[in-house]
């Protein structure tokens, strides 16, 4: 659940250009006026949007043959040299069409070519925006990134999940190929993620396996199927997919000389933390799992706190919030009781149109919501993998497992709330007889694990700490406590 679950009216991410994060970095070369070149160099400005800013930066450049080419970053979402498929400047007049996320940007060009004012629509939405020219592009800092060369080895490594047809392909990082040593295979959250699980800009599993390895524990990351290198259709799977993955991951593991397999671990991150008590309990090569911002409650319940911690720390008010969830839950009843995607896409097209009514322009502004928005957000709640989200109880599942847990959550987690979830956890491994279950709650940390000041999602990608140095020294040592001598 890395990414908010946009649903949840008052979200930030109404400017969706983290969807787009992973889109080629080549531009599309279009039409222009070429009797004017000096629109050509790098524009930034700020979007102001709900709850705070998002930078902006055209970079427009010219080819051999004179017309123009142009990509777009969102350096606070991570998202860099988005293509721009559609350039044109005419009379002063900028246009570029983002097809990727559905913006829009058109501008006027000052008559000294130092700024442009215009408007960015997306979703149903305008926006102003003011861009000016600069002589660089806003960089990204990410210190934990490891730079090669490493002092381990790393390689890659492939694998099919037989049942379900689907080639893993992943980065193998071994303290060394003298010795057996205890492995964890990552998980990653929710949404298409690469092996590094990136977003915002962060690479977090690449530095997350880089500390194990150099502390000499082995690692496994893995794309997403349907992601990458790995083949299989991502839209298509649930949670219960991907935890078959994860289980062709672990045979897979069994046959690596490297890896003692009687020390199998599994990191799971988010969504991750939900997926890998499903496989310790289908699997006893499973020795321990760490559940890093896990739940314990259903999606449904997730997205209401998720929704009302988001929006209060954003300035929405209490009404504004009751509102949200009475709508939620509204939709979330009909997600779950109509089995037929199009009486249900009906119904809740039907529903969202009777809640725009109901809402002046100033709700609709403050809230950051219009009726295009709206409907694709309803859309994607009739794919499979968000109808088995929010249903799926994790307490009857974590009830079962028997190895060693540690689990995990920071304080700031807006995502998915600690104290809520780490309680039912807790309550679940008790309950089940588990004797050996570690559960903490790391203060000033976010969701991805990050030292942040509101816990914010605006905040992911402006901060440049990608884990935690307490979070890694956390995860590390309890697992070398649980394999050492074992």
């Amino acid at each position: 659940m890395k990414k908010i679950y946009k649903i949840m009216l008052g979200s930030l991410f109404c400017f969706a250009l983290i969807m787009a994060s992973n889109v080629s970095m080549i531009g599309f070369a279009q039409r222009q006026d070429t009797s004017e070149i000096s629109i050509e160099g790098i524009w930034e400005g700020k979007l102001k949007i709900p709850g705070g800013e998002l930078r902006v930066v055209f970079k427009i450049s010219k080819n051999p043959d004179g017309t123009l080419t142009a990509t777009l970053d969102s350096p606070d979402q991570g998202a860099i040299d988005i293509p721009i498929e559609e350039v044109i400047f005419k009379d002063n007049t900028l246009l570029l069409e983002v097809k990727s996320v559905g913006a829009v940007f058109e501008g006027k060009v000052s008559e000294d070519f130092l700024v442009i004012e215009g408007d960015l629509k997306q979703s149903g939405q305008t926006l102003s925006l003011t861009v000016n020219r600069v002589d660089k592009a806003v960089e990204i800092l990410r210190p934990q990134v490891p730079k090669k060369p490493y002092p381990y080895i790393e390689k890659k490594v492939a694998y099919t999940n037989l049942k379900a047809g689907v080639k893993l392909v992943g980065t193998l990082t071994l303290p060394s190929d003298k010795s057996v040593f205890p492995v964890v295979l990552l998980i990653t959250g929710s949404g298409p993620q690469d092996r590094n699980e990136t977003v915002f800009g962060h690479r977090p599993f690449l530095v997350l396996a880089d500390y194990l390895t150099r502390q000499g524990i082995a690692v496994l990351r893995v794309d997403d199927r349907g992601v990458g290198e790995s083949t299989g259709y991502f839209s298509q799977a649930t949670s219960e997919d991907f935890a078959s993955d994860v289980l062709a991951g672990v045979e897979y593991l069994k046959t690596c000389k490297e890896i003692d397999p009687k020390k199998i671990g599994l990191i799971g991150h988010s969504e991750g933390g939900v997926i890998a008590p499903m496989v310790a309990v289908k699997s006893p090569d499973v020795a321990f799992i760490v559940l890093m911002a896990g739940t314990g409650l259903t999606g449904e319940e997730i997205l209401y706190l998720q929704g009302a911690l988001i929006s209060r720390a954003m300035g929405a008010t209490e009404e504004d919030i009751a509102k949200s969830r009475q709508f939620n839950a509204k939709i979330f009843s009909i997600v779950k009781e109509e089995e037929d995607n199009e009486i249900a896409k009906e119904r809740l097209q039907q529903m969202a149109m009777a809640y725009l009514a109901e809402l002046s322009d100033e709700e609709k502004s403050r809230i950051g919501v219009s009726e295009e928005f709206l409907k694709a957000q309803l859309q994607n709640l009739l794919s499979p993998w968000s109808r088995f989200f929010l249903t799926y109880d994790p307490k009857p599942t974590l009830t079962k497992v028997k190895c060693p847990v540690l689990a995990i959550n920071g304080e700031k987690d807006l995502q998915v709330p600690p104290r809520e979830n780490l309680i039912v956890i807790e309550e679940a491994l008790k309950s089940g007889g588990n004797q050996d279950y570690t559960i903490k709650e790391i203060p000033n940390l976010n969701h991805l694990f990050q030292t942040a000041q509101t816990g914010l999602p605006a905040e992911y990608a402006k901060i440049e700490e990608t884990i935690s140095p307490i979070t890694l020294k956390i995860i590390t040592d309890w697992i070398l406590e649980h394999t050492i001598d074992k």
